[in-house]
């Protein structure tokens, strides 16, 4: 079980990472990031207040399979 309510997953092959929010117990697709401006941009539109700032507390954020800011497969 995941601790933070949002996810960032290990970058794709082709590039970017899937972003999903848990609200109301269930998982959410925000969408394919490829930088931290899509990131935050995917978070305000789902109504998180102060995105830019929470990127990095892992009480909000979890960033999977790579390190957090990178945004191309290894």
């Amino acid at each position: 079980m995941r601790s933070a309510p949002i996810v960032v997953h290990r970058p794709s092959l082709s590039g970017g990472r899937r972003v999903t929010v848990n609200r109301h117990g269930r998982d959410e697709i925000l969408g394919l990031a490829h930088s931290d401006h899509d990131l935050v941009v995917f978070l305000e539109t789902a109504g998180v207040l102060d995105a830019e700032q929470i990127l990095d507390d892992p009480h909000w954020v979890e960033w999977c399979g790579g390190g957090a800011h990178e945004w191309h497969a290894a």
